[in-house]
């Protein structure tokens, strides 16, 4: 799958909703269910194990591309539908064309950079464990460069996306 193929599967669910867990009914039990589990695509790592060079030669994802839909397809001819999918471990072993990773779960904005590669770590939504505000992280991202910003909610919620990062999504 390509990047172009993978921003078009985003782009078809953008918008879609799952209106069962917001929705007031969800806060009872109504029964047994089942949700899916899956880990460990990790991108990459497939072509490293076999070339017994785990530190490096991961630049081809084919493999665990074809894989990760094939689980998907499965998951979708279900019936019952699960009630949830979640994708836990690691994502992918090596980074071509990766400029940053996002993260999460640190309760706090941290990060650093390793070999050209930035980590970029976001505070949370909910409970914060250092000093920043509940939040969200903006990413925009350009041919040329990746640009981000942690905005509180607050901030987010009156003023908006500031100029700067909007003229990028222009261009």
């Amino acid at each position: 799958m390509s990047a172009a193929e993978a921003g078009d599967v985003f782009h078809r669910a953008r918008g879609r909703t799952l209106d069962a867990f917001s929705s007031e009914k969800e806060r009872e039990w109504k029964g047994p269910f089942y949700f899916i589990q899956g880990a460990d695509p990790q991108f990459g790592l497939m072509k490293a194990w076999s070339t017994g060079n785990c530190d490096s030669s991961g630049d081809e994802w084919e493999e665990e591309i074809r894989l990760t839909e094939q689980a998907i397809q499965a998951i979708n001819r279900l019936n019952p539908k699960p009630r949830f999918f979640v994708l836990c471990g690691d994502l992918i072993h090596a980074m071509p064309g990766v400029r940053a990773v996002f993260s999460g779960h640190y309760h706090r904005n941290a990060g650093g950079t390793y070999k050209n590669l930035d980590m970029v770590v976001s505070s949370a939504i909910g409970c914060q464990l250092g000093k920043d505000t509940h939040g969200l992280r903006v990413v925009v991202v350009t041919a040329e460069k990746i640009v981000h910003r942690y905005y509180s909610l607050d901030e987010l919620n009156e003023k908006g996306i500031e100029d700067d990062l909007m003229k990028l999504m222009k261009q």
